[in-house]
């Protein structure tokens, strides 16, 4: 394993560029793109992408527009949504990590894990498992009252303000960072409708999902009020055809917060569980 990581750089065929890090073992097992949540840059998933080598698994750090090393910024000029991660930036990632025969897992965390699902939707030969960590539909219905019956005002006001300021102002409001507008519509359209689509693109991003059968692995944190289980469950309802495995992670287990975030900075816990339950060699239990 590398003891600093490496680093690729990415360019999508609009021009926007970014850094992939990577930590990789000598003999790979398999290799991992990892998709980050809503505002976080890739490098904090380092501590991860250490931990998943040392079971064998390359990992390597996506990297999302208008994030860290991207060479894009969102402002009233620049704007983007899901059609612009999905069908520009997400395909240069998976080139730029080369053809070697060990399987292609993708995974992510929060918005990282549903735009995973979504991706493997669109190319479902190319991917042999799915690694979803603290994710779930935002779909209001998903969440437990009262807190779910507030959230169609969220999914309604984010994107006003956005629209009204260019850029939603994340990092204000304590929610993801700087966004694109465009983005935060597809995102709260989904938490409304329950339904994932992205606004230019013709692809159906639902009925492509249903193709997926490459087994999937989920991991809920026990406090985690931002992806609780029925949102994850929900989420993986979309996938009908991939076998699943869901495993909830308290702080015990974790040695850390078992909330949204806090599993982060100490991610031994979870990298072990991905390793030894997820790994597409390793057969799936249906749900």
């Amino acid at each position: 394993m590398t003891s600093t990581p490496t680093e690729t750089t990415a360019t999508a065929t609009d021009g926007h560029r970014w850094t992939l890090l990577a930590h990789e073992p000598v003999r790979p097992r398999a290799r991992l793109l990892w998709l980050p949540a809503l505002g976080v840059a890739a490098r904090h998933y380092l501590p991860l992408a250490q931990a998943l080598a040392t079971h064998g698994v390359a990992t390597h750090l996506h990297e999302w527009r208008g994030n860290g090393s991207s060479t894009l910024r969102p402002s009233r000029t620049q704007d983007w949504g899901y059609r612009e991660l999905l069908a520009l930036d997400l395909p240069a990632s998976v080139a730029a990590l080369g053809g070697d025969e060990v399987p292609l897992l993708l995974g992510g965390h929060s918005l990282g894990g549903q735009l995973a699902c979504c991706f493997a939707g669109q190319n479902p030969d190319a991917v042999s498992g799915l690694w979803l960590v603290a994710s779930g539909t935002p779909y209001w219905r998903t969440f437990p009252a009262p807190r779910g019956w507030l959230l169609p005002l969220v999914y309604r006001f984010l994107p006003w303000l956005a629209r009204q300021q260019g850029t939603l102002p994340g990092r204000t409001l304590g929610f993801g960072g700087t966004e694109a507008r465009g983005l935060i519509a597809d995102w709260a359209r989904v938490g409304l409708s329950n339904r994932y689509r992205a606004a230019g693109f013709d692809a159906d991003l639902e009925a492509d999902m249903a193709r997926v059968r490459a087994p999937a692995c989920g991991v809920v944190l026990a406090s985690d009020w931002l992806a609780p289980s029925t949102s994850m469950e929900a989420l993986l309802a979309k996938l009908p055809h991939a076998p699943a495995r869901v495993v909830q992670l308290d702080s015990v287990a974790l040695q850390a917060p078992a909330d949204h975030f806090g599993w982060m900075k100490q991610p031994a816990t979870v990298a072990a569980t991905l390793a030894t339950t997820g790994l597409p060699n390793e057969p799936a239990d249906k749900r």
